[in-house]
């Protein structure tokens, strides 16, 4: 009777540990590329959305919008850049450019669930505001493929780029797509059909079979770029040889909003099937003066942590767990205190709450406990405890008073982590 609702998951302890390694990598490269974090409110006016593109599946399909008690119209964010944007202009920071954030938390879109992919699911970003220089969207392009490395699955995805050239580049590719699309316009798909009215563009992104038939004899992009979209592509591929970040030049590649300009970037992996993206970006330089700001530019990427987290190879180091062991009732007085000072010291302590000593002995084994530190009626005599080397079996007579330091130097000596 009682299940998650369809799209949504459980994170139990082992799959929430490699959640939060793909998080604290995220973080911690971002901030050796001087991004600092920032948080926006899970939900967020319907505008801050919905003036932004109702012709992209993400706004016209899956948001997941209410109004609440009030009658404000309000839509749980079904991705991170466009919250961010609000958060720069209602907390004044247009003057503060370049601006550098990293973000981190949950997204919601009503979409079908599959490999990979939830109705609310996770997402990590990068957002560069200020620059409209080709080294800012190498930058973070960098930056997305120090974090696949850092995760060890490099190997295993493609970076994809093309450029969505400048306004003039759109309008003439938008005229061209639309010639040839109208000659086919009942060959099309239907969801296709309604595109060539509202957004061409987003036909390159159909993967219906008579759409993509179609799309082998389309005009390129790459043949209506203006002088100055085509040197800023260039720059942009200089800087990425420059940096030693390998990319495939893909045409098709597109962004559904009308903001999105310039360069346009997917990390790609065939492990992941048919939604193989799984961390993805732009330019947008049009976005803050869609939402009523400065023409300001800007550039940044997200990337799935659900995705990411389940190609990495990078396994979470788990903090070596000490299982506390009594013998009698007064042992077990004197122990649960001790456990608590060693808490307070670091330590990850597991305290049985019963059990004879071989049953907590078995319990230490089955949590995976390295050390276990027993306390009987001789110990309590001469005021110390015996610590066990549970995978050597190794064991010696410890002070109170000595504990911590013992324990911390069995640990280092093995290279394990107490803290």
């Amino acid at each position: 009777m009682f299940q998650p609702v369809r799209g949504t998951h459980d994170f139990l302890p082992e799959e929430m540990s490699k959640h939060l390694l793909v998080i604290e990598k995220a973080r911690q490269i971002s901030c050796c590329y001087g991004f600092e974090e920032i948080q926006t409110p899970i939900f967020e006016f319907s505008g801050v959305f919905h003036r932004l593109g109702e012709t992209s599946d993400i706004i016209s399909k899956e948001t997941y919008s209410f109004e609440d008690r009030g009658g404000e119209a309000l839509t749980l964010r079904p991705e991170g850049t466009a919250p961010v944007m609000r958060a720069v202009l209602s907390n004044g920071l247009t003057q503060n450019i370049p601006l550098k954030f990293f973000y981190q938390g949950p997204m919601f879109r009503y979409d079908r669930p599959q490999k990979g992919r939830y109705r609310q699911f996770h997402q990590i970003g990068a957002e560069l505001v200020g620059p409209a220089v080709a080294e800012a969207d190498a930058e973070v392009i960098a930056l997305a493929q120090a974090l696949i490395e850092s995760l060890k699955f490099s190997d295993e995805v493609m970076l994809h780029l093309n450029t969505l050239g400048d306004k003039e580049s759109r309008a003439l590719y938008r005229e061209a797509l639309v010639t040839y699309f109208s000659k086919y316009q009942q060959d099309l798909s239907k969801e296709s059909q309604t595109r060539l009215e509202q957004n061409p563009l987003r036909i390159l992104d159909s993967k219906d079979a008579k759409d993509q038939k179609l799309l082998t004899e389309a005009p390129l992009f790459g043949d209506f770029l203006t002088t100055e979209a085509q040197v800023f592509f260039e720059a942009v591929q200089e800087k990425l040889n420059l940096l030693g970040v390998s990319f495939h030049l893909n045409p098709r590649l597109v962004r559904g909003l009308d903001y999105y300009c310039h360069t346009a970037f997917e990390f790609v992996s065939e492990a992941l099937g048919a939604q193989g993206t799984v961390l993805a970006g732009g330019r947008y330089d049009g976005l803050l003066k869609n939402m009523g700001g400065p023409d300001l530019p800007g550039v940044g990427w997200a990337g799935g942590v659900e995705r990411l987290q389940e190609l990495m190879s990078l396994e979470p180091q788990k903090q070596v767990l000490i299982s506390l062991i009594p013998m009698g009732a007064e042992a077990a007085g004197v122990l649960f205190k001790l456990a608590n000072d060693l808490r307070k010291s670091g330590f990850r302590v597991d305290l049985g709450y019963s059990g004879n000593m071989s049953k907590r002995l078995k319990k230490a084994n089955r949590l995976q406990a390295k050390v276990a530190v027993l306390l009987g009626e001789d110990e309590l005599e001469s005021r110390q405890v015996t610590v066990r080397d549970l995978e050597t079996g190794v064991q010696n007579h410890v002070a109170f008073e000595g504990l911590k330091d013992y324990l911390k130097e069995i640990l280092q000596s093995r290279k394990e982590s107490f803290s």
